[in-house]
């Protein structure tokens, strides 16, 4: 008695979780529905792709096959075990990583282009704080020399109004000495 492959296993004995079930069971139905189309699946942001149409008459019968076998007795799915359906399989899940990988690539682009803007911003962020520091410190200088020449003039006030005060000391000493007041100061 010669022994015979099964044409296919429950996808359960294959070691994968349910969500790793759902992805098979529901890309199997849309690669082997597709037949052996070559057009990359759509891959946006979820791994639920709109359900392929078959591009001949004969993918018919492998469409009932696919869906035979993913939605087998109680429920539980099948893996085709001929080499055609799992050709496609391959093929199918091949083109879904490449879109996947793709939709990474360009994603992972996006998020450098934004990094390089950011750091850009930042930069320039950081080139305006500067000049506002260099700013404010020039500000800072203007002030203390602005308050050094300040203490030197009111010095100097300081000094001619002692100066002035002794000046009018002495004239009015002078005018209470001579007498004649306002004659002595206007010949000096």
């Amino acid at each position: 008695m010669p022994s015979t492959l099964p044409s296919s296993i429950p996808d359960s004995q294959l070691g994968l979780s349910q969500s790793e079930l759902h992805i098979l069971r529901q890309h199997q139905q849309i690669a082997l529905s597709s037949g052996s189309s070559s057009a990359a699946p759509h891959y946006a942001h979820s791994t639920t792709s709109s359900r392929g149409r078959g591009h001949a008459r004969s993918s018919a019968s492998t469409s009932r096959a696919a869906s035979a076998a993913s939605s087998g007795p109680g429920g539980s799915g099948r893996l085709l075990l001929d080499a055609g359906s799992l050709a496609v399989l391959g093929s199918h899940f091949e083109r879904l990583m490449g879109a996947i990988q793709s939709r990474v690539n360009h994603l992972t682009a996006q998020t450098q282009r934004s990094t390089i803007h950011q750091s850009s911003r930042a930069q320039s962020s950081i080139a305006a704080a500067d000049a506002e520091i260099a700013r404010f410190r020039d500000i800072l200088r203007q002030i203390d020399d602005l308050e050094t020449e300040f203490d030197k003039v009111r010095h100097i006030r300081d000094i001619v109004k002692g100066f002035r005060s002794r000046v009018e000391g002495l004239e009015r000493r002078v005018v209470v000495v001579d007498g004649r007041g306002t004659a002595m100061r206007g010949r000096r």
